[in-house]
């Protein structure tokens, strides 16, 4: 069985008048792990659901109000039948972590590679591969949602988790 490590990318705050452009999905099995990406047309029901066959629990930074819910609204997958689901932002706030998760990894001393991205700038780094064919935006914006869900494990483990 697998942990994963989820976050979303998407074009706008709302699952009514926007879409998810990225799913990211860290798979962790003791010492086996591996980054998931599903992109533009993969984001599909199907696609997701195989990704997760095999997970028991998943972990996101503000997941209960955010990604779970838009990918509930987009996708009609509702993980919560699939698997259990852990918010690590409340673990977060118990600790007196307030902020996003990029504030929280800075407080921690969590280190980042890609450097100035946030969830802002990564709608715009979609409508650049979208509108212009911009292949560095695109990789760019993996790349920036691959360090999301690596880093929810490593914010997991500097943690003292409460599972329920």
């Amino acid at each position: 069985m697998f942990e994963a490590y989820l976050d979303i990318e998407t074009t706008g705050l709302s699952s009514l008048y926007n879409y998810i452009t990225v799913i990211g999905i860290y798979l962790v099995n003791g010492g086996r792990a591996k980054v998931v990406q599903l992109v533009d047309k993969e984001v599909t029901p199907k696609n997701l659901l195989a990704n997760m066959e095999d997970v028991h629990i998943i972990y996101t930074y503000n997941g209960k109000r955010f990604d779970l819910p838009f990918i509930n609204d987009a996708l009609g997958v509702n993980l919560h039948d699939h698997c259990r689901h852990h918010d690590l932002m409340y673990d977060c706030w118990r600790c007196n972590l307030r902020g996003g998760f990029k504030a929280v990894e800075a407080q921690l001393g969590i280190p980042r590679k890609l450097k100035g991205v946030n969830g802002y700038e990564a709608v715009l780094l979609w409508w650049d591969y979208k509108n212009y064919g911009d292949r560095r935006a695109l990789k760019r914006l993996l790349r920036y949602n691959q360090e999301d869900v690596v880093n929810l494990k490593a914010l997991r483990e500097r943690l003292p988790v409460e599972e329920g």
